[in-house]
Formats: C-alpha cells, structure tokens, sequence
C-alpha cells in the first residue's frame, strides 16, 4: 500500500503557506480516530491573501489569456497527474474521510481526473454564436470568463465535488479559490499542488483550509470574488444566497441536499435487482450522499416480499476496516456525524417506525465511527427520518397502493435532487417521471451516472448544474457585441 505525506498548510500564490494567524486544526481519521495531521486555519486575512493572488493571476491572463486548446493540454496533463499519484490520493481520502479504500481508488480518483480531463477535452470545441440580425449588422454572442471563483465543497467526496467545479472553472480561464471542508481537507490540497505541476501558473488555483465561519464566510462575502460555488446543507445553501447578495450579487451556485425517493411498483423488471439497487444505494459510502435513496416507497403486494430480500442483504454492509479492500461500508466522517445519524435512529423508533435491521453503533473498539446499516419499516410521510436528510445509512421504507398517491408523497419534500421510478410499463414509467419534481429521475435502475449529463435539482436542492457542458454556463458570462456595418456595395 502507498504511503502518504500530509502537509497540512494551505496553498496560495503556488506556495505552501501558514495561516496568517498560525492557527491550525487537527485532522483526525474516522478510521480509528488517530491524528493524522495539523490544518491550517485559514481566516479574512488568508481568504484575502489568496483572492488577491487570484485576481492578480487573472488580470495579467497568465491563465486566461492561454488558448482553449493550451488550457487543454494542461488540464489533461493535470488529469494525468491524479492518475499518477492515485495510491497516494485514495489512500489519503480514505483516511482523512473513512469511505473503503476500494471505492476511493476506483470511483473517487478515476472520477476526478475523468471529470478534469473532460473539461480540458471540451474547452476548445465551443463555439460562440453570431446572431440571426440584419445585414446592416454583425452581432456576436460570446462567452467570457467571470474572473475569481469562489469553491466551497462537502467532505463526503472531496475530490470528486471539487473536481466538479474546478474543472469547467479553471477550463474556463477563471482562477479558483477553494475552501475544502474541515472534515476532510487534505485531498483537495494534494489537488492543488499536482496543478502546479501539471502547469496551471501559481495564483490560478488557491486553496485555504478552514471552518465555515472563518474562511467560507469571507470567501462568500468577499467584493473581489466573481461567482460562489457551493456543495453542502440547505441550511448553510440560503446563507451562501444571501451573502452574495449582501457582498457584490456575485452569481452563487448551490447544490444542496435530498431526500430522494425510489418507487418500486409490482410490475418491476427484477425485484431482486430492484433490492440490490435500494440498499446498495442508500449504504454506498455509508450513507453520506446527497442523492441517496433514503425513502422507498415500495408497492403494497410486493412489500413483505422486497422486506425479506432487504433485510437478508443488509449484513453484506455490515461496516469494516475501511483500509480492507473487501470492506463495502466504512466509517462516519466524524463522532458529530455519527451521533447525528444516531439520534435519527432514535427518532424513528420513538415515532413509532419498525425497525428491521442495524440501529446501533459499530465496531466501537476501532477507536473510529461507524454504523450498522439501518432499515424501518412502517414509516410514515411525517415522521422525521422520512423529511429530514440523515446523511447516513438509514433506509425508510413507505408503503402504497395507487400510483398518482405515492407520486404526492414524493413529491411532498423540499427537497427535489433525484428520484427512481421500477416498472415494465413503459407509459407508467414516463408518466411518473414526468410527474416527479426532482433533478434527475433514474428508471429501472439507481445512480447510473455520466460526466455527460447534468447534476443538480429542483426546489431545495439548489440551483444551477454541475457536469456536463451546462456548467460551463455558471462560470462564463455571456456578452453580445454589436458591430454596425455600412455596406459599400
């Protein structure tokens, strides 16, 4: 297994630097609750140190003033460097972050650097636009790049989220600044010096490590920063909105949270697919996903029938060392999250939900956070695990008996991210997902997914998209140029 050097310290202007204030944080590992190392705490004066940087970066165009097809070859050569480094990259997310080695070699690294490879691909092959005017006039429609960006990203995959705004922004021509989360920073700086030597110049991409108030905050707030992107909760998704009203109106993307709903019908392809599929998703990175499908809303003759096949597959998630490369679930990012996800459980057998299988904390001699996989029966639309994001692996499962009903229920959320619709009738699976307020709605299966498509929901969920060209339209302004022509002919 590769080893790992953390250098906790944040990265600005292409150098490695302290906080300003020296304060640092520590970094412990879910895993089994060590120290893996200390964090700079990153605050205003850092904040403005690397938006200077970023600024400065962009106004000589050392980056944006690159061609597309230049900008390319960077990236990719930055995609590459992730490849070349993935040993160290998985090792270190799943340390700093506690999801099975298996999953952060495979899906988190391969999911980064095809994310950054596909940007710098796509960069030069957009075409800018001449409108349909008059002879008389020549009108061009292009696209620009805003200037400084703002990244604020989760810590459930801290690679794959910011390479999910990093990527159209810096393919864009824009400089970054990120701020990782505090529960698991430490990729996102290795990120940002495999940038430096893949050749994006120092000043382009900035990093600063630190907690919400003191370096999210004034990243948000700041008047020399041109557009906020954020991953996270609702809660803090409105805050950022408002800050960015309060600073500049800088444009703010917000990709928040879910509470998506599966709907199985009698008349589903394969149950047993259908299962695999419903817990499977609700426990893949232990739960912690925005998109996860934490309601099952399961037809009433097939209940008892998909409650057998569920319980009996649940001990295949049963959490494990997650440097195991057999081990499926892993750990909770931290005790506060662990103990958050258990006062759900509480909850939910208080409020009167069966509970079938897990409920309990495990593993407790690890030293680290884990949870068994959980699964109630008997929930109803009103209790609090089936309206509030858990951000664990608690699977609520609802009954019903008549289509247009369950599609209300689904519906009866503020949250609208994804949703998944099992049947053969072809009629009943378009109607249902037309009628599904939510993002992205899956047939027949959960969570297939493609750089191609975009990401993002309705209501709750947030506003704009990531992946795909589409969101190249949050980090690019559109700007018409009219030119008058006097025709001598």
């Amino acid at each position: 297994m590769s080893t790992v050097f953390y250098d906790g310290r944040a990265l600005i202007n292409g150098q490695r630097v302290n906080a300003v204030n020296e304060q640092t944080f520590d970094c412990l590992s879910p895993v089994d609750g060590r120290l893996l190392t200390t964090v700079s705490r990153c605050a205003q004066a850092d904040v403005d140190a690397a938006v200077a940087a970023a600024r400065s970066a962009f106004e000589d165009k050392r980056w944006c003033g690159m061609a597309p097809a230049a900008r390319k070859r960077v990236m990719i050569q930055f995609a590459d460097q992730l490849l070349a480094h993935a040993d160290e990259l998985a090792l270190m997310e799943t340390l700093d972050m506690g999801k099975p080695i298996k999953y952060s070699r495979a899906v988190d690294v391969k999911s980064a650097a095809n994310c950054i490879r596909w940007y710098g691909e796509a960069v030069d092959k957009i075409y800018d636009q001449i409108a349909p005017t008059a002879s008389t006039a020549l009108a061009l429609i292009t696209r620009e790049p805003m200037g400084v960006v703002g990244v604020i990203v989760p810590w459930n995959y801290p690679m794959i989220m910011a390479a999910w705004k990093i990527a159209p922004a810096l393919a864009a021509g824009n400089s970054v600044v990120l701020k990782p989360s505090e529960k698991s920073p430490l990729t996102a700086l290795r990120l940002a010096e495999l940038a430096l030597e893949a050749g994006i110049p120092p000043g382009v991409f900035n990093v600063v490590p630190g907690f919400g108030p003191e370096a999210g905050s004034p990243l948000a707030l700041h008047m020399d920063v041109d557009c906020i992107a954020f991953t996270g909760s609702t809660r803090v998704g409105k805050q950022i909105h408002v800050m960015a009203g309060q600073s500049n109106l800088k444009r703010a993307w917000t990709e928040l949270g879910g509470k998506s709903p599966n709907i199985v019908f009698a008349d589903c392809p394969d149950l047993d697919i259908a299962v695999e599929a419903a817990v499977g998703s609700i426990f893949f990175n232990q739960g912690e996903s925005c998109n996860a499908p934490s309601r099952l809303f399961v037809e009433a003759s097939i209940q008892e029938q998909f409650l057998e096949k569920a319980v009996a597959l649940a001990p295949k998630f049963m959490p494990a060392n997650p440097l195991d490369p057999a081990t499926i679930m892993g750990a909770i990012v931290d005790k506060t999250q662990m103990d958050s996800v258990l006062r759900y459980v509480e909850s939910g057998k208080s409020e009167g939900a069966s509970l079938l299988h897990g409920g309990a904390q495990a593993l407790t001699e690890s030293g680290g956070y884990y949870v068994q996989p959980t699964i109630f029966a008997g929930v109803k639309p009103e209790m609090t695990i089936c309206r509030e994001e858990i951000f664990g692996p608690v699977l609520s499962v609802l009954s019903f008996t008549d289509a247009a009903e369950v599609v209300r229920q689904a519906n009866a959320s503020v949250y609208g991210l994804q949703a998944a619709v099992w049947t053969r009738d072809i009629n009943k699976a378009h109607g249902v997902a037309r009628a599904l307020k939510a993002g992205t709605v899956h047939i027949n299966q959960y969570d297939e997914d493609d750089i191609t498509v975009p990401f993002g929901g309705f209501k709750q969920s947030g506003v704009g998209r990531d992946k795909s060209l589409h969101a190249f339209d949050k980090y690019t302004e559109t700007k018409t140029t009219w030119i008058r022509i006097d025709s001598p002919v």
